[in-house]
């Protein structure tokens, strides 16, 4: 399908509105008009000549069905003009493909990942009765995502508060899992075609690791937080993970961090040495992700576990004294019912874990299950809305609160990810990261770290090697590429 763009610079906003709607169609943009009998969505802007007014004109012709749309978007500045006339045309262009379609989308137009650090913006410069408002009635989010998003913020903002100028949190990449999930986009190798990678892959990771927090140090930062995922990081040895732990402690003034994670992950790879490796070396939070325990789907996303190794790996963790455990689902997996999912949710908050992240299937081009032709399902009443409905009444009920969400593109459902926590077990790394709150420094294969400036929202980014061979080999340069670090310190100074 080809989207024409006439006389505006909003390309990108309304192809990513068109993908709402026809998630698996090959979309094409041109600046121009329609010439042919061809389908087409057509979007045009003529403005006045100072800024203050446009008429915006939608049109679409798909399968015979033929609709326009002609309205005059005005601004109260000509400063707002460009965001006012963009939402207007998307507003526009998004009631023609509901109609078409029959369709509405539970987050209205918008695209973007960060939902809730838009309505934290609008609730501090407005209040929440307006900022409510203007997500139901400008960006046609329904009643029931924005009351998710207003309530979310509220458990945000207790978080965010914590963080300072001089904050920053550290992740480590681990880039190794047992078997490639079927829905994984990661870059992460497997064990069995990556095993002579780990070793010399891991004696440069506590290199840099060590060579980072010299840079740190020399610039006084405060350190809130650590994650180490991946990948799965328990695809380490024990005495691995111990050094790993032990690198970390060492090379960094612990004293202020208030969270320090493990990303357990896939229950295969969890056993007692290694989580004695992890509670000893003062780690307090562990993610052991099922994604379902239904065993029939987890052959089918290419999990090499059963549901049963799941509870038993939750099981021993108890015993060994850990005191938050998260655990992820993911809603909308093939071949998975919203009552298989409700079944798996209920037996979850039977164990009571302090945290459960509920993400929504993406489907991500470089993943298995895309490349074997899945398309995304973009219904509201769909398998995943349900499970998702669910979830947010079963987790309430059991005194969960949301604490952090974001959203990914080919959702099924157009839907999103949430973090239920009890209250006190949030999982802070996930907030700032997610949030873009403070630095993000990342070491590891497949890290970028987010060099934030205070009191805006200026990032500056630098990338590590993506692949484990990439990392081994390209060290050095690595390295020469985190003083970039140093210097940005250097100029905020």
């Amino acid at each position: 399908m080809t989207i024409y763009t006439d006389n505006h610079s909003f390309h990108y906003e309304m192809e990513n509105l068109v993908r709402l709607f026809y998630p698996n169609e090959k979309l094409t943009v041109v600046n121009g008009q329609p010439d042919g009998d061809e389908e087409y969505i057509y979007t045009s802007m003529n403005a006045s000549d100072d800024n203050s007014s446009a008429e915006i004109i939608t049109r679409i012709s798909i399968g015979g069905d033929c609709r326009e749309s002609k309205i005059t978007a005005s601004a109260v500045d000509s400063e707002e003009f460009d965001k006012t006339a963009e939402r207007e045309m998307a507003v526009s262009l998004y009631k023609l493909l509901s109609a078409h379609t029959g369709k509405k989308q539970p987050w209205g137009i918008l695209t973007g990942v960060r939902p809730i650090k838009l309505f934290r913006r609008l609730t501090g410069q407005y209040g929440e009765a307006y900022a409510e408002d203007y997500f139901k009635n400008k960006l046609l989010v329904s009643p029931e995502k924005t009351a998710l998003s207003a309530l979310t913020e509220k458990y945000e903002k207790k978080i965010l508060s914590f963080s300072r100028p001089d904050s920053f949190s550290l992740y480590i990449s681990i880039p190794f899992c047992p078997s490639r999930c079927s829905y994984c986009s990661f870059v992460s190798q497997t064990v069995e075609s990556a095993a002579k990678l780990i070793e010399p892959y891991f004696d440069l990771l506590c290199k840099e690791i060590s060579f980072t927090a010299e840079i740190v140090k020399s610039k006084g930062l405060r350190l809130e937080s650590v994650y180490i995922g991946g990948g799965t990081p328990t695809t380490l040895s024990a005495e691995q993970l111990r050094l790993l732990i032990a690198a970390v402690k060492e090379s960094f003034d612990m004293s202020t961090c208030r969270e320090f994670t493990v990303e357990a992950g896939r229950p295969d790879t969890i056993d007692e040495e290694k989580l004695r490796a992890i509670i000893d070396g003062g780690v307090d939070r562990i993610s052991i992700n099922p994604q379902t325990l239904n065993d029939d789907v987890l052959k089918v996303i290419g999990r090499r576990h059963s549901s049963e190794q799941t509870l038993s790996a939750y099981r021993l963790a108890r015993e060994l004294g850990f005191r938050h455990i998260n655990m992820d689902l993911i809603a909308g997996l093939p071949t998975e019912t919203p009552e298989s999912f409700i079944d798996t949710l209920d037996r979850l908050c039977l164990l009571d874990p302090e945290s459960i992240t509920v993400h929504t299937l993406a489907l991500k081009r470089s993943s298995r299950i895309t490349l074997e032709g899945r398309g995304v399902q973009t219904d509201s009443g769909n398998a995943a809305a349900k499970m998702l409905s669910y979830c947010e009444k079963k987790l309430t009920d059991e005194g969960y609160i949301p604490y952090y969400l974001y959203r990914q593109s080919r959702m099924e459902g157009n839907l999103e990810n949430v973090g239920w926590s009890k209250p006190g077990f949030e999982g802070i790394y996930n907030v700032y990261v997610m949030d873009e709150t403070h630095t993000i420094i990342g070491c590891g294969a497949g890290a970028v770290t987010k060099l934030k400036t205070p009191g805006s929202e200026s990032l500056s980014r630098i990338f590590n090697y993506k692949y484990p061979y990439e990392y081994i080999s390209g060290f050095e340069e690595m390295l020469n590429r985190k003083e970039q670090v140093r210097q940005f310190y250097d100029e905020l100074s």
